[in-house]
């Protein structure tokens, strides 16, 4: 039987930080982790193609804080801030915990290295009839080329709508799952084509976080 364990939960409190950053007591504990998952899988359906990396919460008090990561901030922010706030309402109308909630806008640093903004990337193309071979390939390379020390993608279903699911996996570059200080992002994203649900997994080694020892006798 396979061992699997997600890349980003292995190396939460290590090298990466938990994304909902609150504190409940056992009876609202729930009803805080049900309204998390509910408005993170509202704003990523309300916000296709901007390149969503990641969906930080933060509850404190009588506030709820969210910051969006985004590739293409511009399209979230809207002409004046009115896309923005309109989204703010829409939350604010779904959560029933705190009475005040606040939207912040990120852009993400480099898209390219995002495994996220990769994996969603692909699944538009696939989407509209690309070739997934083909963009798999342009995908990695251009990752490559910006500086990833390694990638791999892999992609699930029925590709190129053949009767029987299948995997197709293409990596370039050194990729160590297991070191728990490599910086691995990982993204996962799902192409909802006529022919069926292609799933999208990416992970870009981007650097390694433990500091180099210079000059200890070995």
């Amino acid at each position: 039987m396979g061992q699997k364990v997600h890349p980003y939960g292995f190396r939460v409190g290590i090298t990466q930080p938990w994304k909902s950053m609150w504190i409940a007591d056992k009876k609202t504990f729930g009803k805080y982790l049900v309204e998390d998952q509910k408005l993170k899988a509202h704003l990523r359906n309300k916000l296709p193609g901007v390149g969503l990396s990641k969906i930080d919460i933060e509850r404190s008090g009588n506030e709820l804080r969210i910051v969006l990561h985004v590739a293409q901030p511009g399209r979230v922010i809207g002409r004046g801030g009115e896309a923005v706030e309109e989204l703010r309402k829409e939350i604010a109308s779904m959560t029933t915990t705190v009475p005040n909630v606040t939207l912040n806008i990120k852009e993400v640093a480099n898209p390219l290295l995002d495994g996220q903004v990769i994996s969603e990337s692909i699944a538009e193309q696939i989407v509209r009839r690309a070739s997934f071979r083909r963009t798999m390939k342009s995908a990695m390379e251009r990752t490559f080329d910006a500086g990833a020390l390694g990638v791999k993608i892999k992609l699930s279903g029925r590709l190129g709508g053949a009767e029987i699911a299948r995997d197709e996996v293409t990596q370039i570059g050194s990729l160590p799952m297991h070191t728990l200080y490599a910086d691995i992002r990982y993204g996962y994203s799902r192409a909802c084509t006529t022919y069926g649900v292609i799933g999208v997994k990416v992970w870009v080694y981007v650097k390694s976080l433990l500091p180099e020892v210079v000059g200890v006798d070995q």
